[in-house]
């Protein structure tokens, strides 16, 4: 027996999660998140995941979003330089704090720093697009997908 595809063996449970995601997405649209923001958490939540499905579909997303290669590029370090602003900071922050969640006391800061930026509904549909990109990772990395590339 191989390794199942989750997407392909469940489809009703996995359509229901793409609905989730859609609706989520709406939900950050709403409350005035930028699709850039949103991109940069979820290339960020990818590399830390190391799910290469995931990064072959938003870093190709990001820059349609308007972010640039070179900050693409730098994300790994976002911490050490001045590439980007004090929300994406704050985003960041909480993506990973919630992607690890190994750190009570540094995930609470997390959260607290973020809504030093983004509204409650703002900060929610940013929470809520962490939590969504870390369990596609999952499901991409439990189903062994593997990226399209393009030499």
């Amino acid at each position: 027996m191989g390794v199942p595809q989750l997407d392909r063996a469940q489809r009703e449970v996995y359509k229901r999660f793409v609905r989730t995601a859609v609706a989520s997405r709406e939900a950050s649209g709403e409350a005035g998140l930028e699709e850039s923001l949103l991109e940069l958490v979820n290339v960020r939540v990818s590399q830390l995941n190391g799910c290469a499905a995931c990064l072959a579909t938003h870093v190709p997303a990001a820059r349609k979003a308007g972010v640039s290669q070179d900050r693409l590029d730098l994300l790994p370090a976002w911490r050490e330089i001045d590439a980007f602003g004090d929300p994406e900071r704050a985003a960041l922050r909480l993506a990973e704090t919630l992607t690890r969640l190994d750190d009570a006391e540094e995930r609470a800061a997390a959260i607290a720093a973020a809504a030093d930026h983004f509204s409650d509904e703002q900060l929610s549909a940013l929470e809520w697009t962490i939590v969504l990109i870390n369990a596609f990772n999952r499901v991409s990395i439990a189903s062994h997908h593997q990226p399209t590339l393009e030499d």
